[in-house]
């Protein structure tokens, strides 16, 4: 038996918003993250797969253009002076003005000089010069001492209006850089999503391939939703420090009339930075050890815990958990999901078909963790199961009514659920949680 995890954030974004994430104008780009819920519950159709691409597609295409754009206005302001035509107006204005300052400069110089050359003149009069040529000289020197201070009063200005010309240049060179960075950005964000889509794709397709295969034979099987089959998770505090460990556990529990040959337990950690735009799992690491396999091993990238093995009816079993954040974690907001499913030799399977979601703050390194309390659950159903969606999880909390962000009303569901953060919807709350059994496979 072997379990399969689609993850189709780019269905929800393309599908419900497509193309939220590029919104530009010509020149720049105000890619400001759109807050959106996600209302699609169903398994994504193979239909909506390709148009998820092909929207991301658009997107992404949009992102380039506008990136083309922002690069030709960055240009324009740092555009050489002989490039008239493609320089930007404030690089002219500035070139005049210091041109202007520079002329100034000059002109105050010849005007402090003559004003040297008449006291000159006057000092040099031989004592028998007549009273005209005394008045004459004194008269030269007089005007030359006043085109030197208008000549001064006019540099003071001209270097004035050259330093503000300057000024407006460089905000407006920061201005473009700043935008193209952002338009860079987008572009990556865009290609994340498109790669993320037609993974989607792909996998479906692949998916719907080995259903047939599996059909035509008579083997395949769809799992069905289990609700006494639980999960608990104990120990995990609201606040996370970086650059520590947190030990908490996962009490799975057969509450069923049924014996299950063997159970696999789902754990899932996302988290942001307080922007909720950027991704910060990468800082997260997460181990588990359990009865059976007391030796802390590092979960895998399934996000599936193995070592739980069979539950009678009525029996539990317990994983403990630890989480370690990296110290160079960057202060934010973070989700863990839990769930559990199980198969059985005779072909049954199935699983708790929602998924629990807990929220928890995480603390820059060095922060104090205060008194903290164990984060409360909420439910998040898990599109691709059938049956009835319970109306509430094992700890007694409502059942989530198809939105994520309905779940809760803390800054962690709200970050996550912005459009903007794809990269991280990628991993976490868009999650489809897609279980196929394929006989001759090990789980």
């Amino acid at each position: 038996m072997k379990i399969r995890r689609v993850l189709a954030t780019a269905v929800a974004l393309a599908v419900t918003t497509p193309a939220v994430l590029l919104s530009v104008s010509p020149a720049y780009a105000d890619a400001k993250p759109t807050a959106q819920t996600q209302e699609k519950q169903s398994k994504p159709t193979i239909e909506e797969l390709e148009e998820a691409a092909a929207e991301a597609q658009k997107a992404y295409d949009k992102a380039v253009k506008a990136e083309a754009a922002g690069r030709v206005e960055l240009d324009k302001t740092f555009a050489d002076l002989s490039e008239v035509d493609g320089t930007h107006p404030l690089a002219l204005a500035s070139a005049a003005a210091n041109k202007a300052a520079k002329d100034a400069a000059a002109a105050k110089t010849a005007a402090d000089q003559a004003v040297t050359d008449a006291k000159a003149a006057l000092d040099a009069l031989p004592e028998d010069a007549t009273e005209e040529q005394k008045a004459a000289a004194a008269t030269a020197l007089s005007e030359a001492q006043a085109t030197a201070t208008t000549a001064a009063t006019t540099k003071a200005a001209a270097d004035t209006a050259a330093a503000e010309a300057g000024e407006k240049l460089t905000d407006a060179r920061i201005a473009a850089t700043r935008a193209y960075g952002v338009l860079q950005k987008a572009v990556e964000d865009a290609l994340a999503v498109k790669t993320a889509a037609d993974a989607a794709l792909a996998k479906a397709i692949k998916e719907a391939e080995e259903g047939e295969e599996g059909g035509e034979g008579g083997e395949g099987e769809d799992c069905e939703p289990e609700l006494d089959l639980t999960s608990k998770v104990t120990g995990l505090p609201d606040k996370l420090v970086a650059g520590t460990s947190t030990d908490f556990s996962l009490r799975v529990t057969n509450g069923s009339d049924r014996h299950m040959d063997k159970v696999l337990t789902f754990v899932s950690v996302h988290a942001t930075d307080t922007s909720g735009l950027k991704d910060t799992e990468k800082f997260f690491r997460l181990q588990w050890s359990t009865k059976s396999a007391p030796k802390w091993q590092n979960a895998d990238a399934d996000d599936y815990i193995e070592g739980v093995g069979a539950l009678k009816p009525g029996a539990h079993a317990d994983v403990k958990l630890r989480l370690t954040l990296d110290k160079a974690t960057p202060a934010g907001n973070g989700v863990a999901f839990f769930a559990a499913d199980f198969f059985n030799e005779d072909g049954s399977c199935g699983g708790a078909p929602d998924l629990d979601m807990y929220e928890f703050d995480v603390k820059a390194a060095g922060s104090k963790p205060g008194k903290t309390e164990d984060v409360k659950p909420s439910t998040t159903p898990r599109p691709g199961n059938t049956g009835t969606t319970p109306q509430g999880s094992a700890s007694g909390t409502p059942a989530a009514t198809g939105s994520l962000a309905a779940t809760g009303s803390s800054s962690a569901t709200t970050s996550i659920a912005l459009a903007g953060g794809a990269a991280v919807l990628l991993g976490a709350a868009a999650v489809f949680v897609v279980r196929r059994r394929k006989t001759g496979a090990d789980a």
